[in-house]
């Protein structure tokens, strides 16, 4: 080649590869922003296969890390380790449409509303009517083609029957006749069978709508009946017709009129009803129903108003006779569980309780008589990961052969979650789970083998089976860590900030990679604050809104106060009566101090912000300090006698009870001493914190001349979830943070 030739191949290269440069780069390093944290790719760090144990022992499994085409339902044996297809995926997306000329969204699936523990079916619901799938068939039937939608939809635990809710009734479905059958005809605007009002499906189940439980033996339904008559009513603005339409929500506020409920037992082949015998006058709330293994006993709990005083009785389901079996009482209020567990020998069960001051498990005879303590000591069994932080379940298996209660627990550190097994007389405790961080617990239902969802603060989730003993038997789902690698992504690190006594408050900081200790960076906190609901902990967090502040240069912090660290109940009770008020804000104000002294951070560029519970904190510590120069409060409550009845009064009690707490708390009365700039944003339709909050809480602001950033979600709920909305608001936040600190 000569040397004109070789100049030409040359340049010809170096266009090309200067062509071809940005998109090698594309490839190579993929960036952060807040489009990406709401696309697709951002979820492939942390997903995991999803799986349902079965009454076999095995488990329906479906793995969302193969390739799109190979994704399908499977039986997964934990003994041999072996995985088989559980259905043809085509013949089953085909099926549909031969049904009802229609496609089946291949997404929806793999996520089925209910799955018959037997394995032999799934069902959907889907466009308002209920779809049934035979998995060993790969067929679709229909199960209902109605006007009116159903929902809160399970299958009986032999398999044989369906039920769920329309109009308010119940209704069951024979799979195998094909047949249904309406087993309660009163329902109606007001009179709910079988599935919840607002607020017993938010705050007592925890966003689940639970609201009948089959027998065991498959033969009887026990039911919540609740009217809503006396519950006053919440209005929304629908702006989107022509003409404005009023939404309405039963929404009990604080001191006012709750729904009445009550507790009934069906014979689902007569149809006969009979009513749990329960005193009205005696409770409030009926907050759990559980069938006794045989079926030949009911358990129900109840609670008073102020839910410091809980009774467990046990029903005869022929009669409707109710026994007391225990009381428990609490100083504060009870937090409510799902660690009732009735031991298959039919004379005991197992409970937990607070009454010492931390989450422990005790050992009861049927009659209520308390035999032993099982767990013990300056620590709490916790929940392992799963549902709502309010709703707790520390108990993930019982093996009544070998005498083993399986439970996950802060025994090593309120930063981290592991399992434990222990001897139902209190002793023999040992730690399975050896991994320093947080384990999420499922057990097969023949308690021979459990999945551990694990992560740290610098692993992403990996899913792996094990032996009851603790022997690992194969990973699952390995951790996708060179992801965040590939992104350059931080970690945070985990340290602690004396309160003004000294308590150690748990912290975490977010650096950028190229940190330099003698620079003063801006500080953004961000609070959530509530009771026993932690911002800080050893598992992974994502972070990926942290990685975009860091790169803009500022630091992230997050910091709990000592009642928000689910270490006991007696540090808990310490906002009794005086919620998101002096407590929590003594706390904020020393950890904010201890920050601002730090060489590295900009003692007059402190932010801070938070959601929900947090955005109350943020309105709180703008009001009532002055530690903070921006802040952002999302869905935030104002004052608690705009919040529901449930979960406002636990914490607050009555209004009449408490008239100087909900005087002092109310946020609105600080609204005129509002230090530094605020973003107030919320939805207007959510129905968790009415926007009325957020009104009362501008109007304020307006009185006292003080200027203020809103940003109004049209018709968006508590969450704010769809797509275009958090985009909208991440980059609304983003703007605000840098044009503010």
């Amino acid at each position: 080649m000569n040397s004109s030739s070789a100049q030409r191949y040359l340049l010809a290269s170096l266009a090309f590869i200067l062509l071809l440069g940005p998109i090698v780069l594309a490839q190579e390093k993929e960036e952060i922003t807040v489009d990406w944290i709401y696309s697709n790719k951002s979820v492939e760090i942390s997903s995991l296969p999803s799986f349902t144990w079965l009454n076999d022992g095995t488990a329906l499994l479906y793995d969302n890390r193969k390739p799109p085409r190979e994704r399908t339902f499977e039986i997964l044996d934990p003994a041999s380790g072996k995985r088989s297809p559980a259905l043809d995926k085509e013949k089953t997306l085909s099926s549909f449409k031969a049904l009802t000329e229609k496609t089946f969204p291949q997404r929806l699936l793999f996520r089925p509303t209910a799955v018959d523990a037997n394995g032999k079916r799934t069902a959907y619901l889907h466009r308002g009517d209920i779809f049934g799938l035979e998995l060993s068939s790969s067929q679709f039937f229909r199960v209902t083609e109605t006007k009116e939608p159903e929902k809160s939809l399970s299958f009986s635990p032999d398999g044989k029957n369906l039920a769920y809710v329309r109009n308010n009734d119940i209704f069951i479905y024979d799979l195998d006749a094909r047949l249904e059958k309406q087993i309660t005809h009163d329902g109606s605007e007001t009179l709910l069978n079988g599935t919840l009002s607002w607020v017993y499906w938010e705050e007592i189940f925890g966003r689940r709508d639970i609201g009948y439980w089959w027998s065991p033996d498959s033969k009887s339904l026990a039911f919540l009946q609740t009217d809503e008559s006396p519950v006053g009513i919440a209005y929304f603005l629908d702006h989107r017709p022509n003409y404005a339409k009023l939404i309405k929500q039963r929404h009990p506020k604080t001191g006012t009129a709750n729904p009445v409920v009550k507790v009934g037992i069906i014979d689902v082949v007569d149809g006969k009803t009979t009513w749990i015998g329960l005193n009205a006058d005696t409770y409030e709330y009926v907050i759990r129903a559980k069938w006794l293994p045989d079926s030949t006993k009911l358990s129900v709990q109840t609670m008073n108003r102020n839910q410091d005083h809980l009774v467990l009785y046990i029903a005869d389901p022929s009669s409707g006779k109710a026994t007391h079996s225990l009381t428990e009482t609490n100083e504060g209020w009870i937090n409510i569980h799902d660690d009732l567990h009735f031991l298959e020998d039919g004379k005991h069960f197992i409970w937990a309780s607070e009454r010492d001051g931390y989450n422990h498990l005790y050992l009861y005879t049927l009659d209520g008589k308390l035999v032993n303590q099982v767990t013990k000591g300056e620590w709490a069994t916790a929940s392992s990961g799963g549902g709502v932080y309010w709703v707790r379940q520390a108990i993930a298996a019982i093996d009544e052969a070998n005498d083993w209660v399986y439970f996950t627990a802060l025994k090593e550190s309120a930063l981290e979650r592991h399992l434990y097994r222990i001897r139902l007389d209190g002793i023999g405790l040992e730690r399975l789970s050896m991994e320093a961080g947080t384990h999420g617990i499922s057990f097969s239902r023949d308690a021979k083998f459990y999945m551990d969802r694990y992560s740290n603060l610098s692993t992403p989730p990996a899913l792996t089976l094990y032996k009851k003993n603790g022997t690992r038997v194969s990973t699952i789902a390995k951790s996708r860590s060179e992801i965040p690698e590939k992104l350059g992504m931080q970690h945070p690190e985990l340290f602690t900030i004396p309160a003004e006594d000294g308590f150690p408050l748990p912290a975490q900081i977010y650096k950028p990679k190229d940190f330099d200790p003698n620079k003063k960076y801006p500080l953004i906190l961000k609070v959530y604050g509530g009771p026993s609901a932690p911002e800080v902990s050893n598992s992974w967090h994502s972070g990926y809104f942290e990685q975009i502040l860091l790169r803009k240069g500022y630091l992230v912090a997050s910091v709990d106060n000592r009642s928000a660290t689910g270490i006991s109940k007696t540090l808990e009770n310490t906002i009794l009566k005086n919620t998101m008020g002096d407590g929590e804000l003594g706390d904020l104000v020393s950890a904010v101090k201890w920050l601002k002294a730090q060489s590295y951070i900009d003692p007059e560029r402190v932010g801070i912000w938070g959601w929900s519970g947090g955005g109350t904190f943020t309105l709180l510590a703008m009001t009532r300090s002055d530690e903070f120069k921006a802040g952002i409060a999302v869905a935030a409550v104002t004052a608690w006698r705009y919040y529901d009845s449930i979960w406002a009064e636990a914490l607050m009690k009555l209004p009449d009870e408490n008239p100087e707490g909900y005087e002092k708390n109310d946020l609105n009365r600080y609204a005129k001493n509002l230090h530094g700039r605020l973003l107030i944003v919320h939805g207007t339709y959510d129905d968790n914190v009415h926007i009325q909050n957020i009104w009362n809480f501008v109007d304020e602001l307006i009185k006292a001349n003080k200027m203020f950033d809103l940003m109004i979600y049209p018709m968006r709920k508590h969450g704010i979830v769809d797509r275009a909305a958090r985009v909208h608001l991440y980059t609304k936040m983003l703007e605000f943070w840098d044009k503010n600190l």
